[in-house]
């Protein structure tokens, strides 16, 4: 890693000290100052509680298959910071984000400083303008309505399942949070959603009335193709997709679906590690108990030593329940944020008839599973799946570099 893109990262993290921010004006600020990168783009812009980056992946799969060329942005990345914007499946490289970081860095307005997340996503629209993509598949950071990624007119709104997190920022109810999802349907762009509650639907619903935009549930599952992300639920996700890709007037054959989603890649989704290890980024209870389902499906009965560490602001002990049911015991382990739940805390929260070992890393916490003989799954937290990503990379680097 050269010291260029050292100091720009570095400068770019410490932004995340100014918090989240919602709202629209300082991002419109900066994609102005940029000359409206934006509105040389054509997007699909992907909201929700679960479930949306893996919708994010297929899309971008099945158009790169059909012949375009993609512009991808995600949120959160698990090893490195390029991750999160990438052109035909290639992350943004290094001198590409000290250009972005410099230029965006001569154009911020100290008064109305824009945060980590607007930053990201202005030089994100640059980079897919600079090069000339055909479509961006774009994910919501935060909520919806007031998230940076809200000032793009795509050709279709999704919404993947929406359910209770992030109730600090977005409401602690499921019509609140459905509000601030619903925010990125546009007047006259159709919206595809997945299945949803009830009242979310309601929402959905009287939201897109207001807006003249049109609202087409995918709620059947795709049932004869090769998906190649583990779990029956991503067949759902698959069918959001295929139908997005529909709505937006997106012609792709069915040969472009079929290797599309077959050749599928979403790192830290039920991803498999050599024989042991399945890394999961579930952080709230909906998707733990997808997780516990696409275990029970892949795994069957044989329990799990599970690595867990958290944010604080999560449901945590909802998250501990669920995973409870596959459980052989538990390791609990701090995770590197500011807004990490202690080993502790979360060691409260197992039940009692389950052993559980407070662990001082996830390093720590993975030598220690592997005195066992169950599967070792690691969840809870992005931040911990990308940690321990992170430190099987390298001990396999290591491992290589011994066989040369």
């Amino acid at each position: 890693m050269n010291a260029d893109y050292s100091a720009a990262i570095n400068w770019l993290f410490e932004t995340q000290q100014r918090g989240v921010k919602l709202g629209l004006n300082n991002v419109r600020r900066l994609l102005s100052s940029l000359g409206e990168p934006q509105n040389a783009l054509q997007f699909i812009h992907v909201a929700g509680t679960n479930g949306k980056g893996s919708v994010c992946a297929m899309v971008d799969s099945i158009t790169r298959r059909a012949g375009m060329k993609t512009g991808l942005f995600t949120s959160p990345h698990l090893i490195r910071f390029n991750e999160r914007i990438q052109i035909d499946g290639i992350p943004i490289d290094d001198e590409a984000v000290v250009r972005g970081i410099h230029q965006v860095q001569s154009l911020i307005d100290e008064e109305h400083h824009p945060t980590f997340f607007e930053i990201t996503t202005a030089l994100a629209f640059d980079y897919f303008r600079a090069h000339g993509v055909d479509l961006v598949v774009l994910e919501t950071g935060l909520g919806g309505r007031l998230d940076a990624t809200n000032v793009v007119s795509p050709l279709v709104s999704v919404l993947t399942s929406i359910d209770l997190d992030h109730q600090k920022w977005l409401g602690h109810t499921l019509k609140e949070i459905a509000m601030e999802k619903a925010g990125i349907i546009k007047p006259g762009v159709p919206t595809v959603s997945g299945p949803q509650y009830l009242e979310v639907r309601t929402v959905l619903e009287q939201i897109a009335n207001k807006r003249f935009a049109s609202l087409t549930y995918a709620e059947l599952p795709i049932p004869e193709l090769f998906i190649g992300l583990a779990g029956s639920y991503q067949r759902v996700n698959a069918a959001i997709a295929v139908q997005a890709l529909s709505k937006a007037g997106i012609k792709v054959n069915q040969k472009a679906i079929k290797e599309g989603l077959a050749n599928l890649s979403w790192p830290g989704r039920f991803q498999r590690i050599g024989e042991r290890i399945i890394l999961d980024g579930a952080h709230n209870p909906a998707a733990s108990k997808c997780l516990v389902e696409t275990w029970m499906e892949c795994v069957g009965d044989q329990r799990a030593t599970i690595i867990f560490g958290g944010l604080r602001d999560k449901d945590l002990e909802g998250m501990v329940s669920t995973l409870s049911t596959i459980a052989a015991r538990f390791q609990t382990v701090p995770i590197r944020s500011q807004r990490a739940a202690s080993p502790a805390e979360i060691h409260s929260f197992v039940p009692k008839y389950l052993s559980a070992t407070q662990c001082d890393s996830a390093a720590h916490a993975l030598d220690l599973a592997y005195h066992f003989n169950d599967p070792i799954l690691v969840t809870g937290s992005l931040f911990l799946v990308g940690e321990l990503l992170a430190i099987l990379q390298s001990s396999q680097d290591i491992l290589q570099a011994s066989n040369q």
